[in-house]
């Protein structure tokens, strides 16, 4: 029978699809891990990966395996954690993933509140596009997400944390920069500068345009908040920004300006995601808790949505 550790070789070959990433991913040399392959092949009697000079490819057995494999790999990991959580809530190390437009400015917030009431608690943090982080929580490789809602996966279950307004930013300089409240009817005729496809937030600000009859531009495209940024304080457009981001990043610049939305301002709403079923779902839970109190606390920009009553 395979051992886990070949199996999580196997794993990270199949996710890597190169022996030397692979090696990097768990921590071994690359003969190291070339040799456990060859040997768990030798014991099933088929083979798993087809090498060459220029790729590795999985063959469809050792796509089946792998998959078995990671599926073995995350009921381990769960029975790790069911022995650990019976010690003491929020004691050890919850892998966490966000994406680009929230990590950075929601995470500070919160953190501090954590590590004060739970010392012992380890957050291994990884940003990442909203396809790659949810495939990576449904494979175990993650145990949380902090993520734009909804998410309507099967497996995943979600608790609403926030309803985030969004703003428009503008040069210093630009005509709306002087309105204290932006009415919709004014962004008619100005190109909306947005972040890549592949972003939560490019299809947020895409809806908007479209609702509101704005030009949203195809040819120049952020790859992060901070670009865009940029873009807009020379003058290339203006921009659609989440909330937190602008109290961080933009109210303090001289380049650039934020104004509310006029009336009901569109939003976007942000949770915590983790796997059905999991036997941490009470810690993250009380997280979900401590999280939304911290809010309440920090980011009166903000609407708190989830469980405030615990201190």
């Amino acid at each position: 029978m395979p051992s886990l550790q070949q199996l999580r070789y196997l794993v990270a070959v199949a996710d890597q699809l190169h022996f030397r990433r692979a090696a990097e991913a768990c921590n071994v040399t690359q003969p190291t891990l070339s040799t456990q392959i060859k040997e768990l092949e030798l014991r099933l009697g088929t083979s798993l990966v087809e090498r060459s000079r220029s790729k590795v490819v999985m063959t469809p057995t050792g796509k089946e395996i792998a998959e078995r494999g990671r599926r073995i790999l995350r009921e381990v990991a769960e029975i790790q954690s069911i022995a650990k959580s019976r010690q003491s809530l929020l004691s050890t190390v919850i892998r966490i993933g966000v994406v680009q437009t929230v990590g950075s400015y929601f995470l500070p917030l919160v953190i501090p509140d954590l590590h004060q009431k739970y010392p012992r608690l380890g957050l291994y943090i990884r940003e990442g596009l909203p396809d790659v982080l949810l495939s990576n929580l449904e494979d175990g490789m993650l145990d949380l997400l902090f993520f734009p809602l909804p998410v309507t996966r099967a497996e995943l279950e979600t608790v609403s944390l926030f309803r985030e307004p969004i703003q428009v930013v503008v040069p210093a300089d630009h005509r709306l920069a002087a309105e204290p409240e932006i009415d919709p009817v004014m962004l008619r005729g100005e190109t909306i500068l947005s972040l890549e496809p592949g972003h939560r937030l490019y299809e947020l600000v895409r809806t908007i345009s479209d609702d509101y009859g704005v030009e949203l531009s195809h040819d120049y495209e952020g790859t992060s908040l901070d670009t865009l940024r940029q873009m807009v304080a020379t003058g290339m457009g203006v921009s659609l920004m989440p909330a937190l981001y602008v109290k961080s990043e933009v109210a303090h610049q001289d380049l650039v300006v934020a104004r509310p939305f006029r009336g009901t301002a569109p939003s976007r709403t942000i949770g915590m995601v983790w796997r059905k079923g999991t036997s941490r779902e009470n810690e993250y839970r009380l997280m979900a808790n401590m999280v939304c109190q911290s809010l309440t606390d920090r980011a009166p920009e903000i609407t708190v949505l989830g469980d405030v009553s615990v201190r």
